[in-house]
């Protein structure tokens, strides 16, 4: 397997959580996926990171239906090879993340499926 970048959502929801926490824990299970630093791709102004978002594809994680992560590398002229959203994924079933600086039982359960999700892309 080739190495995947994920963009993880770090916007300040309770999917958002749940998509970062997702990311890094695949990360640390599978030595070809790198996570992607949201806050510092849309801080980048003079688009250093641009070389480095362009090696890998990249598979974007957003936490709502904004789409942030996907408007962000948009804008910096990235290119996305997948995109999921959480909330979409999340729908299908009956757990729900509720704070977005913690996780409880039932969005450790949501992390389990999101992160699924990102598996069956890679």
């Amino acid at each position: 397997m080739k190495k995947i970048a994920l963009a993880p959502c770090n916007g300040m929801s309770p999917n958002g959580l749940v998509c970062r926490v997702a990311v890094g824990d695949l990360k640390k299970e599978n030595e070809n996926v790198i996570s992607i630093c949201m806050g510092s791709t849309s801080a980048d102004i003079e688009n250093k990171n641009t070389p480095m978002l362009k090696k890998y594809p990249i598979i974007a994680l957003n936490g709502c239906k904004n789409n942030c992560v996907n408007t962000i590398l948009e804008n910096k002229g990235i290119n996305v090879a997948k995109t999921i959203n959480a909330s979409d994924v999340l729908e299908n079933y009956d757990v729900c993340a509720r704070d977005p600086f913690r996780l409880d039982s039932e969005a450790e359960e949501c992390v389990k499926i999101v992160k699924k999700e990102l598996e069956n892309s890679l």
